[in-house]
């Protein structure tokens, strides 16, 4: 590893790292998925957002989205209409983000044989019966 990366890594692992502040937002379990779902770079409204995502409530998801805009990577539009109309789309930081998950899905197909093998492993304990 160069002295440049090595400096990045040791940079990450420090809580004062800006670089560590901006993965911690970004790697929660939703935030990645909500920035793939508004990857066609269209506008998406909160209703169609939870179903495409499957399985979020409606509260993590309005959390997500306003970290999400909080961090510049998700932009919020409100319609002046009754009932309210609120429109999400990835602002052009956002959408720098989608090479870099597209990479993550890839290696994840990639090596999900192993992570089932060694969540097998795992299941049956240290002496292959089971925990």
């Amino acid at each position: 590893m160069g002295e440049t990366q090595a400096q990045h890594v040791h940079c990450v692992l420090d809580p004062a790292c800006a670089s560590r502040r901006l993965f911690e937002a970004i790697s929660g379990k939703w935030s990645p998925l909500v920035v793939m779902a508004l990857k066609d770079g269209g506008k998406k409204r909160h209703g169609i957002l939870r179903r495409e995502l499957g399985g979020i409530s409606q509260k993590m998801l309005i959390q997500t989205l306003r970290q999400l805009e909080h961090n510049g990577l998700v932009e919020r539009e409100v319609y002046p209409v009754v009932p309210p109309k609120v429109e999400y789309s990835l602002t052009p930081l956002g959408m720098s983000l989608q090479p870099l998950l597209e990479e993550i899905c890839q290696w994840s197909e990639r090596h999900l044989p192993e992570v089932e093998e060694a969540r097998s492993r795992a299941a049956q304990g240290p002496f292959g019966c089971g925990m």
